[in-house]
């Protein structure tokens, strides 16, 4: 009894379809009848001959062959170019990201074929930089991690005394980690723009005055003069303080890691593009070469290929564009080898 419902379905489901295969059946008919007999008119008025065979064989034959040029027509326009897109969208998603569509300067595929080569270009790109990352990552971890576990296994064996040096060490250690990790975040979140910013208006003087006063005892111990250039006393900003400020504050750290005694380091506010405010920080120091300056800003990227100088994270400058992107701005660097480095902050017009 139960097999009653399922046997009545089947010549339901497929009557379902009847209508549509003579619908397909009887287009093609019409299509192939209605261009043979416009075909055998064409022949009767040019020719003058009237010959009802032609029309019952030799149209037909004429209009699938004309049917084929069509279709292969049609294939060398838009299926070969669709097909070699989809196999390159199924190789994408196979996790090749190497894979390019040729070239096709059609008007209906040839802008579509150069937007998903750049798309997957981009991918490949960002792919790399995330591997690149982790590689990172693990090198910096690495060291600090090592040096915390060779020092507690040194007290538990007794090699090392649990005086106050060796465990100043390890908290060192244990700090430059916690620095480390805290970059990572505040980078992390300022990249997907979820790094919470509280703009507020203040004076472009002031913002350079605390930075002059914070720095001013540590440039004095190296011998480097400290100047500060104001255009306008009076320019308003309109940004995250704090945010700003640990902007120029690494930007003031690299130049005084990087100026040598005698050197000048100088802040500078003034206009900037339209009615936005530009902010520099200008020292006579070593300088960047010019083949390194497309990465100051890429994450741990040093000036000391060695990696040897372990005091700073190496995302401080990463850091920095991603909170003036943040605020609508940008940052660019300016270096000469031997004569300085100019760092240029452009931020809107204050609201």
């Amino acid at each position: 009894m139960a097999a009653q419902p399922s046997s009545s379905k089947t010549p339901a489901s497929g009557g379902r379809y009847l209508p549509c295969v003579f619908f397909v059946l009887f287009s093609a008919l019409l299509f192939i009848g209605g261009t043979a007999a416009a075909l055998y008119l064409v022949f009767v008025e040019y020719s003058g001959v009237r010959n009802i065979w032609l029309l019952a064989c030799g149209a037909p034959v004429a209009v699938v062959l004309l049917g084929l040029f069509v279709i292969y027509t049609l294939y060398g326009r838009f299926g070969r170019p669709l097909r070699q897109i989809f196999s390159a969208i199924d190789a994408v998603a196979e996790g090749n990201l190497a894979v390019r569509v040729p070239a096709d300067n059609s008007p209906q595929f040839g802008e579509l074929i150069k937007r998903f080569n750049k798309m997957v270009a981009e991918l490949e790109r960002a792919e790399q930089q995330r591997r690149n990352l982790t590689a990172d990552i693990a090198h910096e971890l690495r060291t600090p991690l090592h040096l915390i576990q060779g020092n507690l296994e040194g007290l538990l064996d007794g090699v090392y005394q649990p005086t106050p040096e060796h465990l100043t060490a390890t908290l060192e250690e244990t700090r430059l980690l916690t620095r480390l990790v805290n970059d990572l975040q505040t980078l992390s979140l300022a990249e997907t723009g979820q790094l919470p910013l509280h703009p507020a208006r203040f004076l472009a003087a002031d913002l350079l005055q605390d930075l002059a006063a914070s720095f001013a005892a540590r440039a004095a111990t190296l011998g480097i003069e400290l100047d500060t250039r104001l255009a306008d006393p009076e320019q308003p900003i309109t940004a995250d303080y704090d945010r700003l400020d640990q902007v120029l504050s690494n930007l003031m750290a690299n130049a005084l890691r990087h100026t040598p005694p005698g050197g000048r380091i100088t802040l500078e506010a003034g206009a900037g593009e339209g009615r936005g405010v530009r902010i520099q920080v200008i020292d006579t120091g070593s300088g960047i070469p010019a083949e390194d300056l497309p990465f100051v800003f890429d994450r741990f990227w040093r000036g000391d290929r060695s990696r040897s100088e372990r005091t700073h994270s190496g995302l401080g400058l990463a850091i920095a564009r991603q909170l003036i992107l943040a605020h609508g701005g940008k940052i660019t660097v300016e270096s000469v080898v031997g004569a300085g480095t100019r760092f240029i902050i452009d931020l809107p017009a204050p609201a």
